[in-house]
């Protein structure tokens, strides 16, 4: 997790949920805008506080996260 120096949890931001820099923007949020067709420069419009960075790291953390291992019969 040391390489996702972005992505803090803090209980009293957002419940605890992964946020970009303690800011209230939680990943998920990052995440869904891309899922649904967004790109970088929207979303950097959407949210000027946000760095390039920060939302390139948010999709990393989120891919590293699917990365989990499903053990079927």
């Amino acid at each position: 997790m040391s390489q996702f120096d972005r992505i803090t949890f803090d209980s009293q931001i957002m419940g605890g949920r992964a946020c970009v820099r303690g800011m209230r923007i939680p990943v998920s949020v990052i995440v869904g805008q891309v899922a649904n067709g967004a790109s970088v420069e929207e979303i950097l419009e959407g949210y000027p506080e946000l760095e390039p960075a920060d939302v390139q790291q948010a999709l990393q953390y989120a891919a590293w996260l699917t990365q989990e291992q499903v053990v079927t019969a």
